[in-house]
């Protein structure tokens, strides 16, 4: 482009000068006029091509630059308009695109907040509330109370234990203290310390194990705390003379061992509006009395372990939760 401009500079020099008899262009170099011409439309419809390419691309980026500048400021509903070139429409989309993830970031995380001074204040209330009354001797420092007070601790301490065993998966820094454990004999010992709750709610508790596993490498603690979960909450949505079972078997799949645990319930089942969120954080049907964090955590600590965990319900037919650990020795 600088060498063309150059030449058309020179050219109109020339024609300039011949034309105030500077200089006099001979016969055989007339040639140089029509070539200057030429070279003169060439130059200009150059110019006029790259400035609208110039401006294809700076429009398309001058927007991209003003969304980015709000984004900055907090801003993250910004979205710009897809046009341009074929890399320029690339770069717009994944704007957008990172835009639209952190949009839904901020609100999962707002929401997070909510749902967490929610679940904090309610304990703290009930605390407060029970040592204020028995401070003004309005109630007395009684086993009742003070077991409520406890209880309400308690809780506490579950919920933040569960805060942070989700802080620690979404931050990669979970640890697993894994050793050779046997998941069937695993099962049957959980499912044991639930046995007096379930005779007492007249529940009949099976275990049913298929075929024995082996030892595979397991965090017996965090699984304890994975099927304590699903077991108690069997319980609780089952009625009485319903049935509890806690079935393992291994399974092949893709060429690959699995050990397969099913908590199944003959209970009320899950609706099917709440199924697709049954592992969601603070996600809570409507007659549960938890936090919502405990199938979330349940997901959260067999993932860990490399496996997966899924559930099949019919309202008025029960619930399955099905897990899936790999076998490897």
């Amino acid at each position: 482009m600088t060498f063309t401009i150059l030449i058309v500079f020179s050219l109109l020099v020339i024609l300039a000068a011949n034309a105030v008899g500077i200089i006099r262009v001979t016969h055989s170099l007339g040639w140089i006029i029509p070539l200057g011409v030429i070279i003169l439309l060439a130059g200009t419809g150059m110019a006029v091509w790259a400035g609208r390419g110039f401006r294809r691309l700076s429009q398309p980026l001058g927007d991209l630059i003003e969304a980015a500048d709000r984004i900055a400021e907090g801003d993250y509903s910004q979205r710009v308009t897809v046009r341009g070139p074929r890399e320029i429409r690339t770069l717009l989309r994944t704007f957008n695109q990172m835009a639209e993830h952190l949009e839904t970031s901020s609100e999962q995380r707002r929401i997070f907040m909510a749902d967490v001074t929610h679940e904090l204040r309610t304990p703290l209330t009930v605390i407060q509330g029970n040592l204020e009354g028995m401070i003004d001797d309005v109630y007395p420092a009684d086993g009742n109370h003070l077991k409520i007070v406890l209880e309400e601790t308690q809780l506490l301490g579950r919920l933040v234990e569960d805060l942070r065993i989700l802080a620690l998966a979404e931050g990669g820094a979970l640890q697993l203290r894994k050793e050779p454990t046997d998941p069937a004999v695993l099962s049957g010992e959980i499912a044991a310390s639930f046995q007096s709750q379930a005779d007492a709610m007249g529940v009949t508790l099976r275990v049913e194990a298929e075929q024995e596993a082996g030892l595979l490498e397991l965090d017996g603690e965090r699984m304890r705390q994975v099927l304590s979960n699903l077991i108690a909450n069997a319980l609780r949505y089952t009625q009485a003379g319903g049935t509890v079972m806690v079935r393992f078997n291994m399974k092949q799949r893709a060429s690959k061992q699995w050990a397969q645990i099913e908590v199944q319930d003959s209970g009320q089942g899950i609706p099917e509006q709440d199924l697709a969120h049954v592992f969601e954080r603070f996600y809570k049907r409507s007659d549960s009395d938890g936090m919502g964090l405990g199938l979330s955590i349940a997901k959260t600590l067999v993932e860990a372990h490399g496996g997966s965990i899924g559930v099949v319900s019919q309202p008025g037919q029960g619930t399955v939760f099905t897990i899936l650990l790999p076998a490897s020795q």
